[in-house]
């Protein structure tokens, strides 16, 4: 069944995103490279992307699916544009959509 498992939040001050989150929730991050982090706890985490062209405009949904060539095609009939293609990551693999309303949101399917 499909869920969200994941927010990520674009961060144009890095540094300064992860030392708030430490210090407001004390929340452990994991560096993924100089410009990621994330939480880990397995429920639904949050990652920090600080690569600007790389990070949507707004935070991120990520919904996890069994099937990642199926959402591809469910969400594309359902009426949603796709903005970046399937792409691989560390972890898995997953794809971001617009719904109809314009909401940027992502479907992964992790390894």
């Amino acid at each position: 069944m499909a869920r969200i498992n994941y927010v990520e939040l674009p961060s144009r001050n890095f540094a300064a995103s992860k030392d708030f989150y430490k210090k407001a929730f004390n929340w452990s991050l994991t560096d993924f490279g100089p410009t990621y982090a994330a939480t880990m706890t397995g429920d639904v985490d949050m990652g920090l992307q600080g690569d600007m062209p790389e990070a949507t405009a707004t935070p991120l949904v990520v919904i996890d699916v069994d099937n990642l060539e199926d959402a591809l095609a469910a969400v594309q009939k359902a009426g949603a544009t796709i903005t970046k293609p399937i792409f691989q990551f560390p972890g898995g693999r997953r794809f971001h959509f617009k719904d109809p309303s314009g909401n940027e949101l992502s479907c992964v399917k992790g390894d």
